[in-house]
């Protein structure tokens, strides 16, 4: 069958189109998260989108969890998926709740990472990852 028929996602070229995701995708979170966690350290007066009514200095908290921690996970694809359960939830808080008025030009960068963490949570982190080494260590030593 041709490859550019097929309909098999298992293709080698797969891990590697999920690696480069997990990579830019993570690094280009990395930019956001990062002058959150400047804020969160820099001792002043903290004013965040208050998520829940938590608080502004603990929405932040949880931003900068999610959009600086996650994604260093993320980009080591070391518990992918539990990081990526936080990064989608920052992303759907951000395009429906902090810009939910604004329009697509504002909530377009939030639904783009929304929709690349949705497409690495369906297909996992890939071979090239340490979830992917882990579970091969695993496998052997239940061998």
């Amino acid at each position: 069958m041709s490859f550019f028929t097929s309909t098999n996602v298992h293709h080698p070229l797969s891990d590697i189109v999920l690696l480069m995701i997990r990579l830019f995708v993570g690094f280009a979170m990395l930019s956001h998260g990062f002058p959150k966690l400047e804020q969160l350290m820099s001792g002043e007066e903290v004013q965040f989108y208050n998520f829940l009514n938590l608080g502004d200095k603990f929405s932040l908290i949880l931003a900068v969890f999610s959009e600086f921690v996650c994604s260093m996970f993320i980009i080591l694809g070391l518990f992918t998926r539990g990081a990526l359960i936080f990064t989608i939830i920052t992303m759907a808080v951000a395009a429906f709740l902090v810009h939910g008025a604004d329009g697509f030009d504002k909530r377009e960068l939030s639904l783009l990472y929304l929709v690349s963490y949705l497409l690495l949570f369906a297909f996992g982190p890939g071979r090239f990852s340490v979830d992917a080494m882990l579970n091969r260590k695993r496998e052997r030593a239940a061998w």
